[in-house]
């Protein structure tokens, strides 16, 4: 399987999981990396895109697939994890590494964080070189192996 099939492969199994919803990571490891993996991928190339930030945080708090959360807390965390990027994009961007490496220790949680932020990076229909390569970062912090994911 090449690359871009394995690539929209991924999307599709990220789109099935938000269909399900993500009620059974109702926890504050699974918000948490989430919302930093999401600020990571808009942050991908070293900005964020205000766009980018406001249609991420739409799909944060519209989303009936993340409604057993508080959205408004998922929000308020995807914000500060922007800024924290956004102020100072190294100490931010380690920073919330280590938050997403938290999910770490349930594989299957992990794995629900890759499957959120492959739909966050999709979402503009261009998952780039940039998001990629922060992609393969959050998939080891979560101690993963990026070729699961094609990557």
């Amino acid at each position: 399987m090449g690359f871009l099939d394995r690539l929209k492969d991924l999307a599709n199994q990220g789109v099935a999981a938000t269909q399900e919803g993500f009620a059974r990571f109702n926890n504050a490891t699974f918000a948490d990396a989430s919302m930093a993996a999401c600020a990571l991928i808009a942050a991908a190339d070293g900005k964020i895109d205000t766009q980018e930030r406001s249609r991420t945080a739409a799909f944060i708090t519209s989303s009936d697939k993340l409604k057993s959360f508080d959205v408004g807390a998922l929000r308020t965390k995807y914000d500060s994890y922007c800024d924290k990027v956004t102020a100072d994009y190294d100490f931010g961007k380690i920073e919330l590494i280590q938050v997403i490496g938290k999910a770490a220790k349930k594989p299957e949680e992990a794995r629900a964080v890759v499957q959120l932020a492959v739909v966050i990076a999709n979402a503009d229909g261009n998952f780039d070189e940039q998001e990629q390569m922060v992609m393969r970062e959050i998939i080891y912090a979560l101690k993963l192996d990026p070729g699961e994911f094609g990557l």
